[in-house]
């Protein structure tokens, strides 16, 4: 088992202007592998949106930290990112996540 880390996009969907606010956050996750991992911050999100006006945009990005961080717990939030944007969630998604010009990277297991 290891430790990684999932982020999450979501949108204020009651927004009070012609500006969306989006979140990013990352959650950490003791996991078996990236599948699992993500399958477990992607529940979280469920439940984190309950009862809300925020909405998961079905975006989950994962990197393994490791199997030696002890002190961390499951479902601790490391990252929280708000920002406002006028597009569409689609449109934002590809204007800010996947424009074809980001560098991921994640430390394989060895």
């Amino acid at each position: 088992m290891g430790w990684y880390s999932v982020r999450c996009v979501f949108q204020l969907i009651d927004a009070k202007d012609d500006e969306s606010p989006y979140e990013e956050r990352i959650t950490l996750w003791q996991a078996s592998d990236f599948e699992t991992a993500i399958e477990l911050a992607e529940d979280e999100a469920a439940e984190y949106i309950e009862d809300t006006t925020w909405a998961y945009l079905g975006l989950a990005q994962c990197f393994y930290l490791g199997d030696d961080v002890s002190t961390i717990l499951s479902g601790t939030e490391v990252y929280s990112l708000i920002r406002t944007s006028d597009l569409a969630p689609d449109d934002y998604l590809d204007t800010v996540f996947d424009t074809g010009n980001e560098y991921q990277r994640h430390v394989e297991d060895t």
